[in-house]
């Protein structure tokens, strides 16, 4: 499997060094064009500047129309080699806490639904607390009456298995303890 791994990884590098390397060439190839257009067109500038250093009657016949198309095309081809040349590439990192564009639809989508989820989740907590609570209530309440009941039950056995002195003595009690609450 590693090997596999391995393999893919060397395939993959090969193939990401081949288009680098075709890149390179076709990059080779148009500044070869380019330095051998430049040189055309500075021999043709130098043509140029030895006519118009030696100076030459003009006929009133010539034409300089043609001379100003050749002079367009080869500004217009120095153009589009140059615009062909490829750009370099910039890497840059950024940590964006916010977007660059369409921000009021960015905040629009994650603040609505941040709002709805905490909104959700609040509620689904309160519940959960609440229905704790409830069941805890619930058990305590439900201890308080076995314990009442114990109560009951052992006052009512000693009540019926003791003396008329311990009767009256626990009657007494009862009418007290009704005062104090």
């Amino acid at each position: 499997m590693a090997n596999e791994e391995k393999q893919i990884d060397r395939d993959t590098l090969e193939l990401v060094l081949q288009e680098f390397v075709d890149e390179q060439k076709t990059t080779n190839q148009h500044i070869i064009e380019l330095i051998k257009r430049s040189d055309e067109l500075s021999e043709k500038l130098k043509e140029f500047e030895n006519h118009t250093s030696k100076p030459q009657t003009v006929t009133a016949n010539s034409d300089t129309k043609p001379f100003l198309l050749l002079l367009q095309k080869g500004l217009a081809d120095i153009k589009t080699i140059v615009g062909n040349q490829p750009k370099s590439v910039v890497k840059k990192f950024q940590l964006l806490l916010f977007p660059e564009q369409d921000a009021k639809l960015f905040y629009k989508i994650v603040f609505g639904r941040w709002i709805i989820w905490l909104t959700a989740m609040l509620v689904i907590n309160n519940i959960y607390k609440w229905g704790a609570n409830y069941s805890n209530n619930q058990k305590d309440i439900e201890t308080q009456q076995l314990d009442n009941d114990r109560i009951k039950k052992s006052w009512r056995y000693l009540y019926d298995h003791s003396g008329n002195n311990m009767k009256k003595e626990m009657e007494k009690a009862y009418e007290n303890s009704r005062k104090t609450f």
